[in-house]
């Protein structure tokens, strides 16, 4: 009788066990992304190995564990490195890019800690068939935009009739002056309707000494006709202590051949607000093509015309373009290779 209940004891455990499994998950993942880059600007030609020419390099650990009722906890865990070197892309930190916990049901999901924003997630897919990445973006040469945000508190709402939003507010601490209230704020709103696609976003961020804010808007349409798909985006910053003043205007498209590429064309426009004529454009182009799932070939190139004083420069996702003159151009081309798993 004994050994019988100790059996069944055991198989009650291991149920348990069973169960508790099923109700939680944890999965490593990451991106690998390597290439070549070829520049010409005031200094000469360079030819260097880059890593995040496309999508910034990453592992992380993120996991969802069911609570009951129909909500659910959540993580994530996230740091950059360097594919060339194995170099964390900062050593100072165990994990750079996410560290946060929420809660998620029918209501939407809320995270708590350090977390991309609403820009970066949400909008910046909106702007360009390439979510403003790679050297073939002008609205990544042109814009300044906050990636991600410590002690960020974050509420994403459910989608609603094709509507959905998120809400970012992100706290000081001891490395701001004042170290208390809120430094950050980001909202973005998104409209989906068949082909057509609507965002708009709003950020608000102050400089760690607190003597200055800076105020960003972004909008952002586009249309799917077939294979192709075009965008248009509007970006306008502001800093209150009139030391940035800058519209941004892009134009863009993309086309895919056969559901394994795509290639995507874009033109931008950065018009300086402050009068004194630092104006640029760019124009861009980039190409990808799967190999499978999750390994992808691509190509990118851009050229930027800077006047006066401007000084834009190509910037890898991963990466700050090399320096340039006031008033001199950019070019750049880069090959690579991303590796998802």
């Amino acid at each position: 009788m004994k050994k019988l209940l100790f059996a069944l004891g055991g198989v009650a455990c291991a149920c348990v066990l069973d169960l508790a499994h099923a109700q939680s998950a944890v999965t490593l993942y990451g991106i690998v992304d390597d290439g070549i880059e070829y520049r010409n600007t005031t200094g000469g030609s360079v030819a260097r190995a880059v890593s995040g020419g496309m999508f910034a390099s990453r592992y992380g650990f993120k996991g969802s564990e069911d609570i009951g009722g129909g909500l659910s906890i959540n993580f994530q865990l996230e740091q950059g490195f360097s594919g060339m070197t194995g170099a964390a892309a900062n050593a100072a930190a165990a994990f750079n890019r996410q560290a946060w916990v929420g809660v998620s049901g029918a209501f939407g999901e809320a995270r708590f800690g350090l977390q991309n924003t609403p820009q970066y997630i949400f909008m910046n897919p909106e702007l360009d068939p390439v979510s403003v990445m790679s050297i073939g973006s002008p609205m990544n040469s042109f814009n300044s935009l906050t990636i991600r945000e410590n002690n960020a508190i974050s509420y994403f709402t459910p989608t609603l009739y094709g509507l959905s939003a998120q809400f970012m507010v992100a706290l000081r601490d001891a490395t701001t002056q004042p170290a208390n209230g809120i430094q950050f704020y980001n909202a973005a709103l998104r409209y989906v309707n068949g082909p057509f696609r609507l965002a708009a976003g709003y950020e608000q961020a102050a400089n760690a000494t607190g003597t200055s804010i800076l105020k960003v808007f972004n909008a952002g349409g586009s249309v799917g006709v077939g294979a192709a798909r075009f965008y248009i985006a509007y970006h306008t910053e502001r800093q209150t202590d009139d030391s940035v003043k800058r519209d941004v205007y892009e134009v863009s498209g993309a086309y895919s051949f056969t559901p394994a590429d795509q290639l995507s064309l874009m033109y931008g426009y950065a018009h300086d607000r402050l009068g004194q004529g630092n104006n640029a454009q760019q124009i861009g182009v980039t190409y990808s093509y799967s190999l499978s799932k999750r390994t992808t070939l691509y190509g990118s190139a851009g050229f930027i015309q800077n006047r006066n004083q401007a000084k834009f420069t190509l910037n890898g996702t991963g990466y700050t373009g090399l320096a340039v003159a006031p008033g001199t151009d950019s070019r750049g081309v880069i090959v690579g290779m991303v590796h998802r798993f």
